[in-house]
């Protein structure tokens, strides 16, 4: 099965269970892909995490119902997943703007996703640099922590451990410690999954080191593969995710390759992260 019916086939059965409660653990099975590697790819491609995209389609489809026919609200809160109806009504005046009360009298607009469907259009006229290139196993050096992929705690959790690290000078004592090949901090994650059973993944900021590290960072083996290894131009945060973006909307689907399911790699420079002239990379296993 190609990429682009995994990722369809993962969200026409978001959509039949869209009543249930349903697990990411199920909802990545369909796309016969990892837990984390599903969140984000879809939230790459869809600027939504998994959980917010289910709230919107649940809000919406409770939204129509209320205009539509005369449930009572109530059931209508059960009925979507929400264990009152105050968390219902707040939830939905969030999304809508405004009441299910007003909703039922067709008093306001209402604001209503509808169901994904994933097409891959004619792109490509913004040329992608990138190579190939195959390494042995390498080492990193660096710090990680555990996320839990629930409720996507990894999305939230990521983004404040960077906040940390720079704030407090733990990337300068990371950056002294670059001597391999790749040069610049790298942000890896490990799934959890793929050797245990927990339901979390370990991010590390690091950098690929030679030799014994040092007693104030641990150490990470990153097997042999082959990699896309992709340049990402421009100032942070904006330039890495639209890589990212073509990379899975338009790389993946052109070409033979897949993602082989091992940790990927982005590679930040030391440099000023709001120059026009920043250079990354992004590091992804395939096979």
């Amino acid at each position: 099965m190609g990429w682009v019916e995994s990722l369809q086939k993962a969200i026409n059965y978001m959509e039949e269970c869209i009543l249930e409660d349903i697990s990411m653990e199920s909802i990545a099975k369909q796309a016969n892909t990892s837990e984390f590697h599903f969140q984000r790819t879809f939230a790459i491609l869809t600027d939504v995490s998994v959980g917010e995209y289910l709230r919107r389609r649940r809000l919406s489809l409770a939204a129509q119902e209320l205009s539509s026919t005369d449930h009572k609200i109530i059931d209508l809160a059960y009925k979507y997943g929400y264990d009152t109806p105050e968390a219902f009504s707040k939830a939905f005046r969030r999304q809508h703007g405004i009441t299910p009360s007003e909703a039922r009298k067709n008093i306001g607009k209402l604001n209503c996703y509808n169901r994904l469907v994933i097409q891959v259009n004619l792109k490509g006229a913004e040329p992608m640099r990138y190579k190939i290139v195959e390494r042995d196993s390498f080492q990193v050096v660096g710090i990680k922590k555990e996320f839990s992929l629930i409720n996507e705690e990894n999305l939230k959790g990521i983004p404040k451990m960077w906040d940390e690290v720079n704030g407090d000078g733990t990337v300068e004592k990371i950056a002294r410690l670059n001597n391999g090949e790749i040069k610049g901090i790298l942000g890896v994650c490990v799934d959890k999954r793929l050797t245990q059973s927990e339901q979390s993944i370990d991010y590390w900021i690091a950098a690929e080191h030679k030799g014994e590290a040092t007693a104030d960072f641990l150490t990470l083996d990153i097997p042999a593969s082959k990699w896309g290894v992709f340049e990402v131009h421009g100032p942070m945060p904006g330039a890495m995710p639209k890589v990212w973006k073509q990379i899975f909307s338009e790389w993946f689907p052109s070409n033979q390759y897949e993602h082989a399911g091992t940790p990927e790699l982005e590679v930040y420079s030391d440099e000023d992260p709001s120059s026009p002239d920043l250079y990354s990379e992004i590091w992804i296993p395939l096979k």
